[in-house]
């Protein structure tokens, strides 16, 4: 998504041609596969881990980390390896999301007010949902603390919270909710915006 907004608006005159139907379905194919090599990846290593004792996870879910913990044997190696993969997808998608969302936010300050104002509301709103996004997942699977109130905290709020702000973020760009806002606003709290 990150290079399609960026073709579209720093290169608007060569979009059709930059993103065509082939190129879209390519970039969805590599994206699957990536995900579904990383994924079976992690399940090959987990599948062959010796598993004893209680099966009971402190955690809302099943994730990656607490599963390895609960391997008869030292899972240190395993860990390590499990949060370097991780770790590296993570960070690399989200820098690259930023370098992407940077290069269009330079872009866009050369260019003309109007356009630079819509561009700038929803490079604004998608750069928020990547934070909100990442934050967490890079927090749960690059720095694994171990304290378990703070994985149960990052779980929910990259499972739950996050997927409740994308509307509000996204629908704070409307100018109609504007609007009501600025309504809502001057009805409770007297004053005009």
């Amino acid at each position: 998504m990150a290079y399609d907004r960026y073709a579209a608006i720093c290169k608007p005159l060569h979009y059709t041609t930059i993103m065509s139907l082939q190129k879209c379905m390519r970039l969805v194919v590599i994206a699957w596969i990536a995900g579904f090599v990383h994924g079976m990846s992690q399940l090959v290593v987990i599948a062959q881990l010796p598993f004893c004792g209680p099966r009971e996870i402190d955690s809302f879910f099943c994730d990656i980390p607490l599963v390895i913990k609960m391997a008869c044997m030292d899972s240190s190696n395993v860990d390590t390896l499990i949060n370097i993969d991780c770790g590296f997808v993570a960070v690399t998608s989200f820098i690259l999301l930023l370098i992407s969302y940077t290069h269009i936010l330079f872009t866009v300050r050369q260019s003309s007010k109007s356009g630079a104002s819509k561009a700038l509301s929803t490079c604004t709103a998608h750069i928020i949902v990547v934070v909100l996004f990442f934050g967490p997942c890079i927090f749960i699977y690059v720095w694994p603390i171990g304290v378990p109130w703070l994985d149960k905290f990052f779980a929910v709020f990259y499972t739950a919270i996050t997927p409740l702000l994308n509307p509000t973020i996204y629908s704070l760009r409307n100018k109609d909710i504007k609007e009501a806002m600025k309504r809502f606003k001057s009805y409770y709290y007297g004053f005009q915006v």
